[in-house]
């Protein structure tokens, strides 16, 4: 998964490895429903409002599991966690796709997102847990590049979902199939996770205390930012390609697509920059990069210009979250604490996302209301700060 030198502890190589797998099966599980998102929208009938709320039910699931999932990896270990929550982010994912295709029922729907959502969050905070770990082995920047196989996993997802629901394939038939695959592989390999500290090396902090820390809060600002730049794409750009330059509908996949391998290409190049120039600089060119690349994939015209905007934005999107997941793990005996609290605010980013930009788009336009990734890269800018390193 990454470039980076083989480390000669076996264990830890295996470990980096089986992160880089869960990452790219996350992401590759999440884009393809991301994928078909056209296609639930016109199976259920939903306006963009209306679509704003279902898809709030993916986050409402995220934000309720992520605040207890660091109280569960001290307990346990990431490894165990991250079992449990592939099973039930598959599980919700399948429930979704029957109950919007097959059923054409929005509450069974919101309740398979729901259930995906919690999944996710679980999944999530364990991954990026066990990937500070490893990084910390490593004594060297490797986050983004973990983070890049989230990425990878998506442009996979993006990739086979544009022939997918160009030939009309049934949503249960497709993410089932994802489902299995995504699923089996993930806990397969998270048993390939570093073993299990004692508790005394681990630390005994619980996630609630980490919410008085500045620092941790300022990280968790940063990151909702980013991830609104990040959520921002996923959910809405395929529709507002489609809506606002009036392209067919497997032309606004590609450009979901085109946006998720920038962003690829920014995580995979971003480490250097990271060891060279520091978190803080390297953030500030990010923050502008991707208020640069949205206002021209809104405003621009010509479909050249506009994919060129596309791929700025995934470039400026890239390094936020990752860095700011790193960031709120320097300390090792506080990780799953911080990581956890700086991941529950950052999923705020999709609790009020999806709703904020479905109301907009019924007043503005879908392509319109991606402006306000612009006006949150203010905020974003100031927050990169608290990403300083400091010793612990």
């Amino acid at each position: 998964m990454t470039t980076t030198t083989i480390p000669a502890d076996p264990t830890v190589r295996r470990a980096r490895n089986a992160v880089g797998l869960s990452f790219a099966l996350n992401g590759f599980l999440f884009a393809s429903l991301v994928s078909r998102i056209p296609d639930l929208r016109s199976r259920l009938d939903l306006g963009n409002g209306d679509l704003g709320l279902l898809l709030l039910a993916i986050a409402a699931g995220s934000v309720l599991a992520l605040p207890s999932t660091g109280r569960l990896i001290e307990r346990w270990s990431p490894g165990a966690v991250l079992r449990a929550g592939a099973l039930v982010d598959g599980t919700g994912l399948l429930l979704a796709a029957c109950g919007a295709f097959w059923l054409e029922s929005v509450p069974v729907a919101a309740v398979g997102l729901f259930v995906h959502g919690v999944g996710i969050g679980v999944w999530d905070v364990s991954m990026n847990v066990e990937a500070a770990e490893v990084e910390r082995r490593l004594a060297r920047t490797v986050m983004p590049r973990f983070h890049a196989g989230f990425s990878l996993g998506t442009i996979g997802g993006a990739v086979l979902g544009i022939p997918m629901s160009g030939l009309g394939v049934a949503m249960p038939v497709h993410l089932g199939a994802v489902v299995v695959v995504a699923v089996v592989l993930a806990v397969r390999g998270a048993s390939s996770f570093l073993p299990p500290e004692a508790p005394s090396a681990r630390g005994e902090g619980r996630p609630r205390t980490a919410w008085s820390e500045p620092r941790t809060l300022a990280l968790g600002v940063m990151v909702l930012a980013f991830a609104m730049v990040e959520g921002t794409a996923n959910d809405w750009l395929a529709l507002a390609l489609i809506d606002g330059h009036d392209v067919p509908r497997w032309l606004g996949v590609a450009g979901f697509a085109t946006f998720v391998t920038a962003m690829t290409a920014g995580r995979l190049l971003g480490t250097s920059l990271l060891d060279r120039f520091g978190r803080s600089r390297v953030l500030w060119a990010s923050a502008a990069a991707a208020g640069a690349g949205t206002l021209l994939t809104v405003l621009a015209e010509p479909l050249p210009l506009v994919a060129l905007g596309i791929v700025v934005w995934g470039l400026g999107a890239s390094l936020g979250f990752p860095v700011g997941m790193s960031a709120a793990a320097d300390d090792p005996a506080r990780a799953a604490a911080r990581v956890s609290v700086v991941s529950t605010i950052g999923y705020g980013a999709f609790l009020a996302g999806p709703p904020l930009l479905g109301q907009l788009a019924d007043v503005v336009g879908t392509l319109h209301s991606l402006l306000v990734v612009a006006v949150l890269m203010v905020p974003a800018a100031v927050a990169v700060l608290a990403t300083r390193e400091r010793a612990v």
